[in-house]
């Protein structure tokens, strides 16, 4: 399809062949944590977006003070970062939810946005769900478009994702970039499967540091490892609170048993 009526460029700048970095809202949230942060942290400037009304259905309104406001709608934009410690910049898209339906027509404008500006590669990110637990660190698994980008993720240390599915547009984009021919890369920080619905800093911190040499870029990620830290203490404080209350409901202190409660040693006759 003809996509070029459902974006607006904001901006034309030239770009040096950029990496293009995709995220929405996804299990555990690894990926819109790692790309907000990006955008928070490195002087990205507005692109371009993606315009909503063919992609998202309104449901519903919201009043303030007796007055119904316009409908809303998720945006879905595009940023870029002319790098000058790489050899290559970089466009950032952050899209604040994925579309009921039409993801693929999505994917491919995205894309199209990409060729735009003659992009290199690109990236997405997400959470694999594993049997670890909540206090060991989170190890990284990356899967490529083809064989030589899977070589690649090997040299640099990444465990093999192996076979999976990544669900959502953080996955479909990286299938529409290989029918496109299009690299791409898809890097997954491990999370435990019993808190999946928890944000997960510490798994967006794992891939970040992995990403940065990806992209060549040079970013302070001391903020992101305090709120990492932050967040596993109440992940633990939380587990113990449960199992505390787990106890609490499937014992019964000796001394509140009455009358089933009997001493095993049988009395002597006389």
């Amino acid at each position: 399809m003809d996509t070029r009526e459902l974006i607006k460029i904001i901006a034309r700048p030239k770009l040096k062949e950029p990496n293009l970095i995709a995220a929405w809202p996804g299990v555990s949230s690894v990926a819109l944590i790692l790309a907000t942060y990006l955008l928070d942290k490195l002087p990205f400037k507005d692109l371009a977006e993606i315009k909503p009304m063919y992609f998202f259905e309104p449901i519903g309104v919201l009043a303030r003070n007796n007055i119904v406001e316009a409908p809303s709608f998720p945006q879905s934009r595009f940023y870029y970062l002319k790098n000058p410690s790489g050899p290559r910049d970089v466009i950032l898209f952050i899209g604040d939810a994925q579309p009921s339906s039409k993801a693929y027509d999505m994917a491919n404008a995205i894309l199209d946005v990409g060729n735009r500006f003659h992009m290199n590669r690109v990236y997405t990110c997400a959470a694999a769900m594993t049997k670890m637990h909540h206090t060991e660190q989170p190890s990284v698994r990356g899967v490529a478009t083809n064989q030589a980008m899977a070589e690649e993720l090997t040299g640099l240390g990444l465990n093999r994702g192996g076979n999976l599915q990544i669900s959502g547009l953080n996955g479909l984009l990286l299938g529409v970039a290989k029918e496109r021919d299009i690299d791409g890369i898809c890097l997954m920080g491990d999370v435990p499967s019993y808190s999946h619905r928890i944000q997960n800093p510490m798994a967006a911190l794992a891939v970040l540091d992995k990403l940065k040499p990806m992209l060549g870029i040079e970013i302070d990620t001391s903020d992101l490892a305090e709120v990492a830290r932050e967040t596993q203490q109440r992940i633990k404080e939380f587990a113990a609170e449960a199992m505390e209350d787990y106890i609490d409901y499937f014992t019964e202190p000796i001394w509140e048993q009455g009358e089933e409660y009997y001493d095993d040693e049988e009395d002597e006759e006389d």
